[in-house]
């Protein structure tokens, strides 16, 4: 073999070895591809019905065909909103709206999750009568989620601006409903909803306080304004707010849902108000795999695209996460 020969026959060696390296590469890269695809996210997905709470007050869309709606989007479970049910209960009665909104749950195969509370008084009230009030009037709806088969009902806790008493307050009120709870097998879970509620330090040490089985937390990604220029709980602008990270983080030990809040996504379908890859971290890392809500409220998209753009998000990211 000459010397002009063994030249030629290494080039074709190295081109040859860098062909099959580049092959062997594309293939890894190809069956990890396909691997995230055959994935399922590391939780399950629910609709909140606030995210249709526009379409629900236009008469757009019937609360009662709530459950129809989610499935058709895609949803495993669904979150009712108490308050999108006033009108339905003035005419039609409470038991009549929950015998119609369990044959539809059941009639499109999807789950009912929990019920949204709104509107029942304050739990957290420093009078002791409004107080006791608050938790009978919350009894209902305890009785509703266990009519519905939902694991839990979600509550507010505002009431004193004093941190003292709220924590002593809303540590009696939450407790005498989750001792209600108890009883019906219905978790009473609290989300981060404005004032001293927001402030998860706080919110945690008054579970703990309780330190009941079925009585815990709502995380949600985007409600942790602690105080507005307003006075109140939602309306005006922010002036205090509490980490976002930090306070879901420590939520998430006692969290018996999560509350997906979005507003805003950029062309590729990125959430751009909030670091959602660092959200769903906090999630995965607290062993969570129950239900992650969706709850749009943005306003430069229609509710429905919202929700999709939400939907598809979170399915990314949960695939991603999955061992």
């Amino acid at each position: 073999m000459t010397k002009n020969t063994i030249i030629p026959l290494f080039l074709l060696f190295i081109v040859t070895t860098m062909f099959l390296g580049c092959k062997e590469s594309a293939s890894k890269s190809e069956k990890e591809q396909v691997s995230t695809e055959d994935k399922e996210p590391f939780f399950k997905l629910s609709l909140a019905q606030w995210s249709l709470h526009r379409a629900i007050g236009s008469d757009q869309l019937d609360p009662v065909d709530f459950a129809e709606k989610a499935k058709e989007m895609g949803f495993e479970g669904i979150e009712y909103v108490s308050g999108l049910y006033t009108k339905k209960i003035e005419s039609m009665g409470m038991e009549a709206l929950l015998d119609t909104l369990k044959a539809k749950s059941v009639e499109h195969d999807i789950e009912n999750v929990l019920i949204m509370i709104d509107g029942e008084g304050d739990l957290a009230a420093s009078d002791e009568q409004e107080r006791n009030q608050a938790v009978e009037n919350h009894k209902k709806w305890v009785d509703a989620a266990d009519f519905l088969g939902c694991h839990s009902i979600r509550v507010n806790l505002f009431g004193s601006k004093n941190e003292d008493d709220w924590i002593s307050n809303a540590t009696i009120g939450l407790r005498q409903l989750a001792e209600y709870g108890q009883s019906k097998g219905i978790n009473v879970i609290v989300e981060n909803h404005g004032g001293f509620s927001s402030n998860a330090e706080l919110l945690t040490r008054v579970i703990k306080n309780i330190d009941m089985e079925n009585c815990g937390t709502l995380p949600d990604f985007g409600n942790f304004c602690v105080k507005r220029d307003s006075g109140e709980n939602w309306r005006g602008k922010c002036i205090e707010e509490y980490d976002k990270y930090k306070g879901t983080e420590e939520m998430m030990p006692y969290a018996k849902g999560v509350s997906a809040k979005s507003y805003d996504f950029d062309k590729e379908g990125n959430e751009t108000t909030l670091d959602y890859p660092r959200f769903l971290k906090i999630v995965k890392d607290a062993g969570y795999t129950g239900y992650v809500g969706v709850e749009f409220e943005g306003s430069n998209v229609s509710e429905e695209e919202g929700i999709e753009l939400t939907r598809d998000l979170l399915i990314k990211l949960g695939k991603e996460l999955s061992e």
